[in-house]
């Protein structure tokens, strides 16, 4: 999948292009509008991210867990290297202290990225802070056509870009599940 980035300030008109993009097949887990006010985003009611997609917890998390694993392996490394398993005690400290340090340095990574915007959006920080809202979506290369003529109808969606999109094995499961959601009583 592809992401693609605009940038508008009409939020009338970028209900009707989600209108637009569903009626030509896509489902609401493919597109997001990511403001500083959600309150006018609820008004509107367009699809928002996610309180906790704004910030980069997970991708943060990711990177502490990584650095937690390196430090839980030179510990373990250290103790081989030196014999220390060797002594009465066995490898239990050193098994310990390896656990210690991945579930800090995975903590901490979290803590860090509550802090932080998404690594995603820091491009559009400035655009927010002056009131835009940003526009994304996740497409395939099958609805690329779909997308572009939906964009030219709305001259006030300006592009900003594309990214990393949201694998579509994910799109498809948040689909499945808000199908479901809907039929259950």
């Amino acid at each position: 999948m592809f992401r693609h980035y605009y940038i508008t300030e009409d939020l009338d008109d970028l209900k009707e292009v989600e209108q637009e993009l569903l009626n030509c097949g896509l489902t609401v887990p493919q597109f997001h509008v990511l403001s500083e006010n959600d309150a006018e985003l609820e008004k509107h009611h367009l699809h928002a991210i996610e309180a906790v997609l704004k910030k980069d917890v997970v991708h943060s998390t990711q990177l502490g867990a990584g650095i937690g694993v390196i430090g839980a392996v030179l510990i373990l490394l250290v103790a081989y290297l030196f014999n220390w398993h060797t002594t009465a005690v066995g490898w239990i400290p050193f098994g310990f202290c390896a656990v210690v340090v991945l579930g800090f340095c995975t903590w901490e990574g979290g803590l860090i990225g509550i802090q932080t915007p998404n690594y995603q959006f820091k491009r559009f920080q400035h655009l927010l802070s002056q009131g835009m809202h940003i526009f994304f979506v996740d497409i395939t290369p099958e609805q690329h056509s779909v997308l572009r003529d939906v964009s030219r109808n709305h001259p006030s969606l300006r592009y900003a870009g594309s990214g990393e999109a949201t694998p579509s094995w994910v799109v498809k499961g948040q689909t499945k599940f808000s199908q479901v959601m809907k039929t259950m009583p």
